[in-house]
């Protein structure tokens, strides 16, 4: 069985290389969070610094002559000093605190853009899927992850900074000598007493760092256990909160099964039976009491070695609460910056895994070639022998496909659940290459084509298509501001919101406001826009806006066609574009079908067969191959063939939809 990798397999030097990395890539894309941590954590160490230097001084004024005059310069000084320093912190700490406010927002953004700018193939990828939901079990379960990289450069920035403030105000610690009168207390100006109390400060703060980050370390044995319990988890919360399982959790009470999932993965019985529960009482518990045990043990040695040294003449009383209180935070911030390098080391792990998945190429080809803008749309598609399997399978999901799409044709492809329907749109839409063959534009190998122009000749209404909780002209014209930017509109190239456009239309937010309408015209949705009162700028759904309107499963499919016709692609690839609709609804979206697609070559997938009939041609797939091409009533005359199989399982409910129609046509 092969070793699981933790953060104790990886080295020093590999560990300082990926937080390196970590922190260019974050002064890349954001510097302003870490200059204003930078800030307060000077502000912050420093600070203190200033208050216990003029405390002494004035203690010392205190204990000696008590001149009123020198007291007073104190006093006012140390006031000041608060006051200035006080200022300072609150300013800066408001700017971190803004600044901060991003850094996961940020880090979401990152991972968000890799997955959907990745190859197709590798987004799909179930190792690629298994790598993102570690990466963010591990920040939702401990934190670590890149977000921790501004944690730790904060902590160790201040604890450096209260290394330096503390070393300057320790230095004449050991410049001031015990006077000969003194005795015996004269030993303390022998170097070994020196050396003595550097060593049992330096050891002290290695060994109760090293014990916190042995503590920590162990964390990571339990990381599978967590990710199951953090999965099951928000799989429960999902039950509860989700809108499309609150029939299912009502009726057949799933919220008996989640809330008890829930109290065992939370532990809210207090069984504390989980194998980190366990650790938590046991070893880890042990370490983490440890350290904090060991760095309090310090205290001894400083407090002997000064007041010792105070004894003898060295230095008056308010030298004593300076230098305990400088020695003492010298050895909290050597403590803090080592258990800060251990936390790194043990982050390097999620560091790893988050590079892994960052650093995930895209091999597919991008192409140079520029599509050609035709006002003619006279583009051609055809598939010559192509197949496919898809990554990490034997099976061919599509073979020796051979086909051309004629212009202006409406096509529809049929066939079975599995039968490489779904397959031969990804390869059209080019999300993926083929395993062997090729495909071709206008006679070129679409491979040769600059990818996002070949993608913007398309227009997909997915089956499972998305919606967004925005305004409905904007989800309408979702991808012009995309398509804009990339050059890749030929009619609304030169577009810029709120003017009016040759054609004297208003272009306002972004968008056609007048092509939109007509889009969900053509898609079926007039009456349904005039009557609501928003138009164009209705909210769908209530996720941002408690004033946005819930659409049924038919009026987004609906929206979704609209959303096709507004990005006027010169080819339209509907999956399913009526499965969410009623057999009227359907029948008026096929009769009008040539005004909707208009000049457009269209292409179908449909387990309805009663919507071929519209179409010029029927492809039929069986177990990833053609097995029938045709005009629906040619195909249905060859006899037993797949197509007729198909056709013979649905005619009953052919009948009954058509004897619906005459009743209501009657």
């Amino acid at each position: 069985m092969k070793k699981k990798r933790t953060a104790g397999t990886i080295s020093w030097k590999e560990a300082y290389a990926l937080n390196k990395r970590a922190l260019c890539l974050w002064l890349r894309e954001c510097p302003a969070p870490f200059l204003s941590a930078g800030l307060y954590s000077a502000i912050t160490a420093l600070g203190p610094y200033l208050t216990i230097y003029f405390s002494a001084r004035l203690l010392d004024e205190l204990a000696g002559a008590k001149g009123q005059g020198r007291m007073l310069r104190w006093v006012v000084l140390l006031l000041a000093a608060e006051a200035v320093v006080s200022l300072l912190r609150a300013l800066s700490f408001r700017w971190k605190e803004a600044q901060s406010s991003t850094i996961y927002y940020r880090g979401e953004e990152r991972l968000s853009r890799k997955i959907l700018t990745m190859d197709f193939a590798a987004a799909e990828d179930t190792d690629t899927s298994d790598l993102l939901g570690r990466i963010q079990q591990r920040e939702n379960w401990t934190g670590w992850g890149m977000g921790m990289v501004y944690v730790f450069f904060q902590s160790f920035l201040e604890e450096a900074f209260r290394m330096l403030g503390a070393g300057a105000l320790t230095v004449s610690l050991f410049c001031l000598p015990v006077p000969r009168e003194a005795g015996f207390l004269t030993f303390l100006n022998n170097p070994l007493c020196i050396l003595g109390l550097t060593v049992i400060t330096v050891g002290i703060a290695v060994l109760a760092s090293y014990l916190g980050t042995l503590a920590q370390m162990r964390l990571l044995r339990h990381d599978e256990s967590m990710k199951m319990g953090n999965r099951n988890y928000f799989f429960c919360m999902s039950l509860f909160r989700e809108e499309k399982r609150a029939l299912d959790m009502r009726i057949y009470r799933q919220d008996v099964f989640g809330t008890e999932k829930v109290r065992q993965t939370a532990d809210i019985d207090g069984g504390f039976t989980s194998s980190m529960a366990k650790d938590a009482k046991g070893k880890m518990g042990v370490l983490y009491a440890f350290s904090a045990a060991v760095s309090k043990s310090l205290m001894w040695a400083v407090y002997l070695f000064v007041c010792l040294k105070a004894l003898g003449g060295a230095f008056g009383l308010g030298s004593v609460t300076q230098y305990i209180g400088a020695i003492t935070a010298f050895s909290g911030g050597l403590s803090g910056m080592l258990r800060v390098l251990g936390a790194m080391k043990v982050n390097s792990d999620t560091l790893k895994m988050t590079f892994a998945f960052l650093d995930i190429p895209n091999e597919m080809y991008q192409g140079s070639l520029t599509v050609e803008k035709r006002s003619d749309r006279k583009y051609e598609v055809e598939f010559r022998d192509v197949s496919f399997k898809y990554p990490h399978t034997d099976c061919y999901a599509l073979k020796n496909i051979s086909l051309k799409f004629r212009v202006g044709e409406r096509l529809a492809v049929v066939g079975q659940n599995g039968s490489g329907k779904t397959t031969f749109i990804k390869l059209l839409c080019r999300l993926y290459d083929p395993t062997e063959g090729e495909i071709l534009l206008n006679g070129i190998n679409i491979r040769k084509y600059n990818y996002r122009e070949y993608l913007s000749i398309f227009s997909v209404v997915f089956q499972d298509f998305q919606l967004l909780a925005m305004e409905l002209g904007k989800n309408v014209a979702a991808g012009d501001r995309a398509d804009r930017r990339w050059g890749l509109l030929v009619s609304d190239r030169n577009k810029r919101p709120g003017r009016m456009e040759g054609n004297g239309r208003e272009t306002e937010g972004d968008y056609d406001r007048e092509k939109a309408a007509e889009c969900l015209e053509k898609a079926g949705l007039s009456q349904w826009l005039s009557a609501r009162p928003g138009g164009l700028d209705t909210i769908l759904y209530k996720d941002l806006d408690e004033k946005g309107v819930q659409i049924s499963g038919g009026e987004a499919q609906k929206i979704a066609i609209a959303r096709s016709l507004y990005r006027d692609a010169p080819f339209m690839i509907l999956d399913e574009p009526t499965a969410a609709l009623d057999p009227v609804a359907e029948y008026e979206i096929y009769t009008r079908l040539n005004e909707i697609v208009g000049d457009k070559t269209a292409v179908y997938i449909s387990h309805r067969l009663s919507s071929c009939r519209f179409c010029d041609e029927i492809i039929v797939f069986h177990e990833g191959s053609i097995v029938q091409r045709g005009s629906h009533e040619r195909l249905l005359a060859e006899g037993e063939g797949k197509y007729k199989e198909l056709w013979n399982a649905q005619a009953q409910y052919y009948v009954r939809e058509q004897k619906k129609r005459r009743q209501k046509g009657s």
